[in-house]
């Protein structure tokens, strides 16, 4: 079991503010991607413009992961929160703007990936901080987020289908304006003002050398390409859910979505920390193999099964973030899991495109099983690398001559203010 129960979580100063500022973010997320891939696609008629809608802010994160993740822990957390739902709110108003052409709505969504390279650094460096990093609360806390974040997607794509279905994808967009800036308000007030984690300004030449620092060591190398690609590519399956059946799309959403918070309590409650990492790569196995299924053009009902089914395998990413934070200083926490969303998102994107492009020229179901299986083939490749090189790598450490000279030392994280229960929960 994990070292802190859900309920003690909650009794930490900031994570509550934080939980509920990204609750809202998650829901505003939900519901102005399955607007906007509603809308491209009816004006368009394109699953690769409809899938690339939905996903594109994702293509432009590996951008921003090479130039400004390095703010990540050179920004106060609490104004760069905020800050970042602001802007969120900008974009969905400015999409939900009638006259706005289809070229026009791509060009936002390039701006938004640019600006959400940092969200994913920012919010989980600061919730690794205040949870006491690795061996503290960082990974029940991270189990507790992708279950909110789970129960929002159920609800707003349930919520968000039925307005679309009912109003147009405009008013849904300008509703998730409302919840963007709603998450800014709660940051803004409920998170105290932090220092940064690291000294200096952020720049392109300080996030390269951090980049290149927790790239040198073949384990963290693992770690990431096992926490982008197979997850990556399975998004390339769920990028085909509206031109696979636009009617049902909000169906298999929410679905996907039970099935992941299903899998977060697995991991995150439910398994013993010794199982915990001889999982990983079943539940990546797991996580493709239902949508090879799709290739038999299943209804609805069937369909939907496995999309839960194979949900459950992102589970498996908490496994691999609580290695990747075992390897990693505190000072370089928040780059660390900044680079792993950067990353992350820049695969879906990329696996959305690929997904779009190959619907194109077969059919929905069948680019989703040809993507779910290269899954599958990324996942055992992966297995047998990490099988053949034995060799140790040693941890960045803050005097890594590839950091940038201003880097703060290494500092202890302050203890939770709660005890552990009788059975390590």
């Amino acid at each position: 079991m994990t070292g802190f129960s859900y309920h003690q979580l909650f009794r930490v100063r900031e994570f509550t503010p934080l939980f509920l500022s990204s609750a809202a973010h998650t829901a505003a997320q939900t519901v102005s991607g399955l607007a906007l891939g509603t809308l491209v696609y009816r004006a368009t008629g394109s699953p690769l413009l409809s899938a690339v809608s939905m996903f594109g802010p994702s293509l432009a994160q590996v951008l921003g992961a090479t130039v400004l993740l390095s703010g990540s822990d050179r920004l106060p957390p609490r104004s760069a929160l905020t800050g970042l739902s602001l802007a969120f709110a900008a974009a969905a108003a400015l999409m939900a703007l009638p006259g706005l052409p289809t070229w026009g709505v791509f060009a936002v969504v390039l701006v938004q990936g640019l600006v959400a390279s940092l969200g994913g650094g920012v919010r989980w460096g600061l919730l690794n901080e205040i949870l006491g990093g690795a061996e503290g609360g960082y990974l029940p806390g991270r189990s507790l987020f992708n279950m909110m974040s789970g129960l929002m997607q159920i609800t707003g794509y349930a919520t968000g289908g039925v307005l679309v279905t009912a109003l147009s994808p405009r008013p849904v967009l300008l509703l998730a304006a409302l919840l963007y800036a709603a998450s800014a308000v709660v940051a803004r007030l409920g998170l105290t003002s932090r220092p940064p984690r690291a000294s200096g300004r952020p720049s392109a030449a300080a996030t390269r050398r951090a980049n290149a620092a927790l790239w040198s060591s073949r384990p963290r190398r693992l770690t990431y390409l096992g926490l982008w690609l197979p997850n990556g590519l399975v998004v390339g399956c769920e990028a085909l859910f509206v031109p696979y059946d636009p009617g049902a799309a909000g169906t298999l959403f929410a679905s996907a979505a039970v099935g992941m918070l299903a899998g977060d309590v697995l991991v995150g409650r439910l398994l013993p920390p010794a199982l915990r990492p001889r999982l990983a790569t079943p539940l990546l196995l797991l996580l493709a193999a239902p949508y090879t299924l799709f290739v038999l053009h299943p209804a609805v009902p069937l369909a939907a099964a496995c999309a839960a089914l194979a949900s459950v395998g992102f589970g498996a990413s908490l496994v691999q973030q609580e290695r990747l934070m075992a390897l990693t200083p505190p000072e370089l926490s928040g780059h660390a899991l900044g680079l792993h969303s950067a990353g992350m998102l820049t695969l879906q994107g990329v696996s959305a495109a690929l997904a779009g492009g190959a619907a194109q020229l077969t059919s929905p179901a069948t680019a989703m099983a040809a993507m779910a299986g290269l899954s599958v083939a990324v996942t055992l490749a992966l297995r047998f690398a990490a099988r053949t090189g034995t060799r140790p790598d040693a941890p960045v450490t803050a005097d890594d001559p590839r950091l940038p000279p201003t880097a703060a030392p290494l500092r202890s994280p302050a203890p939770l203010p709660v005890k552990e229960t009788r059975d390590g929960r």
